[in-house]
């Protein structure tokens, strides 16, 4: 195992104490998160959970492009080529690495101290799994943050539907279906971050961490780190963005229980003079229409599961995805063959119907057996 995938320091502070630092060190894939750093990460980040000399925890990505992209793409479509047997269980590969990815993502959501993610650049996909449990999320100008699964036939995992259906009525929807890029102002408008800094402050931000004096009592460190981190905040933000601007619009558009409605509603956009908004429309429209199918009941399913039944939830549609649907198309058409024609099969959005979605609810593993993620959330 190569550790260089992932780098980690211990800063010592004022006090004493220290601060972990990890940094995803794949800049050549925009931090892509492959199984080697979901395995790196939980190790070190259970370690510093139980480590009394760690007061917080720093997450960023290496370059200045992206915090981190997505996931393993690549890693996942070779499992399912070799996965022959048209048992979703049997791909070995997609079986560990959500499982892995999973409980990663549900221990920064659980942590015990203050984690800080850096969600400077592209944060998509597997990147939005890491930022979105921590408790003091900061974007900045160059951030884009997506969750564009619907152009590679999966749907928004790593906890993506736990939180895309808690976003107020609609808004969840459209960005599942669309898979429409948000900068700093729309993350903070849809309560996706925390904090703007400039993309340029993060070495400020580490000085300060440096110099201050920290404890170990939570509560004093999590309101001590948010001091620091609006201390560093501009007087002047980043300017408003698409979604905020068109934000009652696409509400009207996309919220309620009548897919078809939203489908022609999101149709119409293409020739919209907003080119946002254009761009999310043609985005949907040349996505997997089972991914939007499937996208839509998920949300609905979630809404009102707890995080660790969520997980549950989407490992089960995950596996599936990789004998069902379109993912491996999509990865093939986008990232293999780079032809960018991917051949959906359902073809139509009226062919995904909700009768045809339920396939990817079913127990993939033997009959008799636990649920792999059993354990999330119990003591």
């Amino acid at each position: 195992m190569n550790a260089s995938v992932v780098l980690f320091d211990e800063i010592t502070t004022a006090s004493g104490l220290k601060a972990g630092v990890a940094r995803l060190n794949s800049p050549q894939t925009l931090n892509g998160l492959s199984l080697e750093m979901c395995e790196l990460l939980t190790q070190k980040f259970t370690q510093w959970s139980n480590d009394p000399s760690i007061a917080l925890v720093i997450l960023r990505g290496e370059g200045d492009k992206a915090f981190s992209a997505g996931g393993d793409l690549h890693g996942l479509y070779k499992g399912m080529l070799e996965n022959t047997s048209g048992n979703a269980w049997n791909n070995v590969h997609a079986r560990t690495f959500f499982d892995i990815e999973y409980r990663l993502d549900y221990l920064i959501h659980t942590f015990p101290k203050p984690l800080l993610c850096w969600g400077s650049g592209i944060v998509m996909g597997g990147g939005v799994g890491l930022m979105m449990g921590a408790s003091h999320r900061v974007v900045t100008e160059t951030t884009r943050f997506a969750m564009p699964e619907i152009s590679i036939g999966l749907f928004p995992d790593v906890g993506g539907t736990w939180m895309l259906s808690r976003l107020p009525g609609g808004i969840g929807t459209f960005l599942a279906l669309t898979g429409a890029q948000l900068g700093a102002r729309d993350c903070h408008l849809l309560g996706l971050s925390d904090y703007i800094v400039a993309a340029d402050a993060y070495d400020t931000l580490i000085a300060q961490i440096t110099q201050s004096h920290w404890t170990t009592c939570r509560t004093a460190n999590d309101a001590r780190l948010r001091e620091v981190i609006l201390h560093l905040e501009p007087e002047t933000l980043p300017p408003a963005g698409s979604l905020g601007q068109h934000f009652a619009e696409i509400r009207q558009a996309c919220d309620g229980n009548d897919f078809n409605a939203i489908v022609a509603n999101i149709a119409v956009w293409v020739t919209h003079t907003d080119p946002w908004l254009s761009r999310a429309a043609k985005t949907f429209l040349a996505g997997s229409p089972g991914s939007a199918r499937l996208s839509f009941t998920l949300l609905k399913r979630v809404r009102f599961m707890s995080l660790a039944d969520v997980f549950r939830e989407e490992y089960i549609v995950s596996l599936n995805c990789g004998i069902q649907g379109d993912f491996q198309e999509g990865i093939r058409a986008l990232l293999i063959d780079k032809d960018k024609s991917p051949r959906w099969n359902p073809s139509g959005h009226d062919q995904a119907t909700d009768d045809w979605v339920q396939c990817f609810f079913n127990t993939p593993w033997p009959a008799g057996q636990p649920h792999p993620l059993a354990d999330l959330g119990n003591p």
